[in-house]
């Protein structure tokens, strides 16, 4: 939730700051970033990384996912929390390089239908997808615009915000109105829009499975040795049965060779010179997975299905690609089989005994790293990978009271957020009173 817009008296300057706006024209990123008090963290984070602040300089065409001052406030809730506090430069590089997009992508660009926008994250280390990780948008209904990244995790667009000026010598009969701009905030090299929440990078399949309540596939891939390649494949597809499809089969999938699972779980594993996300996949699209065999997607009642199976829930971002999970398994013999709309859930094609309810097959197999995302714990070094972003936020509570406790820290444990409080202060002094009134008379 957003604090309160405190709009400070206009008239005294009011043709001080419009002979400014006229004269420079559009601003600059720095101008723009110091004119917008919701930003100042933003700011001080970005201007810290002087390479990813200067090479912005020199862009023409690029789009800035800024989040507001109340995203900062919730990264020690995060799964970004231990990377900020213990100052991990090369994921907190990262997440800042996942915030800017290639192009300018318009608020009103956006429709129902997601689409998926490269980013400036391109670092082997935490992402294997051509052309840099991508950031999922949509519109949804009241025109609230909506970012998706790793972990199913949702930032929404600031909608602009009013309040009403304090006008000393105005009579009480006049109500004036202004809209503070949160969306396409112009800049020389762009535009950047305001966002609620921090965008996190996704991780690899492994580690984003169990936030799924993918267990039952993640632990399947580990023990049929295809963890490796649905970690580290470049722009990887895999259409994951959920864990009730699993349980349906699981007595007979546990029993029988790891050949044979393994020829199961290749099925549903897409290789290609380009990710599938949903909005890829037209109806009567033919893919070919990792077994040689071919896929068929339908699109019928609203519906999306891959063969036989609908899907449950699609484009789930991971560090190489995207994972559609499905109601049901797909059988590499029985590839022609086609989908029908008119039940809920097809019968499996693969005939096997089941587990109860209360039983999911092969979790045991999935690292105990993985099993809880809220039970990581982060080490003070920068040799972090993609499955290294999301670290739970019990980690973060753990490493701050004992830092309290003892009150001391070495310099490579310093606290990102005391550089950021440091550069704020050092911003709003220079800023001062005309800073705040341009931000105000420039986001009209």
């Amino acid at each position: 939730m957003m604090r309160p817009v405190s709009c400070l008296p206009l008239i005294p300057c009011l043709s001080l700051a419009s002979t400014a706006w006229a004269k420079n024209g559009t601003k600059d990123l720095t101008q723009l970033l110091q004119s917008n008090h919701n930003l100042s963290e933003f700011t001080a984070l970005l201007t810290s990384y002087g390479d990813i602040y200067a090479n912005l300089s020199f862009q023409s065409d690029v789009t800035i996912l800024a989040p507001n001052n109340d995203a900062f406030h919730k990264i020690p809730y995060s799964s970004l929390g231990p990377a900020f506090e213990a100052n991990q430069s090369q994921i907190v590089r990262s997440v800042l390089q996942y915030h800017i997009l290639s192009g300018r992508h318009p608020a009103g660009g956006y429709n129902g239908t997601f689409s998926f926008d490269k980013s400036w994250l391109q670092h082997t280390n935490y992402t294997n997808v051509t052309g840099g990780q991508v950031v999922g948008g949509v519109q949804q209904a009241g025109n609230v615009n909506v970012f998706t990244s790793g972990m199913g995790t949702r930032s929404t667009l600031v909608t602009p915000v009013r309040c009403a000026p304090h006008l000393p010598s105005s009579p009480s009969s006049v109500k004036a109105t202004l809209t503070l701009r949160m969306q396409d905030l112009p800049f020389t090299g762009g535009i950047v829009h305001v966002i609620d929440n921090f965008l996190i990078p996704p991780q690899d399949f492994i580690h984003s499975a169990p936030q799924f309540n993918l267990t039952a596939a993640g632990g399947a891939a580990e023990n049929a040795s295809l963890a490796d390649h649905m970690n580290n494949h470049k722009d990887l597809t895999i259409f994951v049965p959920q864990n009730l499809a699993f349980q349906a089969l699981g007595g007979t999938l546990q029993s029988m060779p790891l050949s044979q699972l393994r020829r199961i779980l290749d099925y549903h594993i897409v290789n290609s010179s380009t990710v599938k996300y949903s909005a890829s996949l037209p109806n009567g699209t033919v893919l070919r997975t990792r077994g040689g065999q071919n896929l068929t997607i339908t699109f019928a009642s609203n519906s999306l299905f891959v063969n036989q199976a609908r899907m449950l829930q699609q484009d789930l971002l991971i560090s190489n690609g995207v994972m559609h999970v499905i109601d049901n398994f797909l059988d590499p013999d029985a590839t022609s089989v086609t989908a029908n709309p008119e039940i809920r859930t097809a019968p499996p094609l693969l005939i096997g005994t089941s587990l109860s309810e209360n039983l999911v097959p092969f979790t045991s197999f999935l690292p105990t790293s993985v099993t809880s995302f809220d039970t990581g714990t982060a080490t003070p070094t920068d040799g972090f990978g993609a499955s290294d972003i999301g670290k739970g936020t019990s980690a973060f509570s753990r490493t701050t009271s004992s830092r309290r406790a003892s009150g001391t820290s070495n310099s490579k444990e310093k606290s990102a957020g005391g550089k950021l409080e440091m550069q704020q202060a050092t911003m709003a002094m220079q800023g001062g009173l005309l800073g705040a009134l341009c931000w105000i008379i420039g986001l009209l």
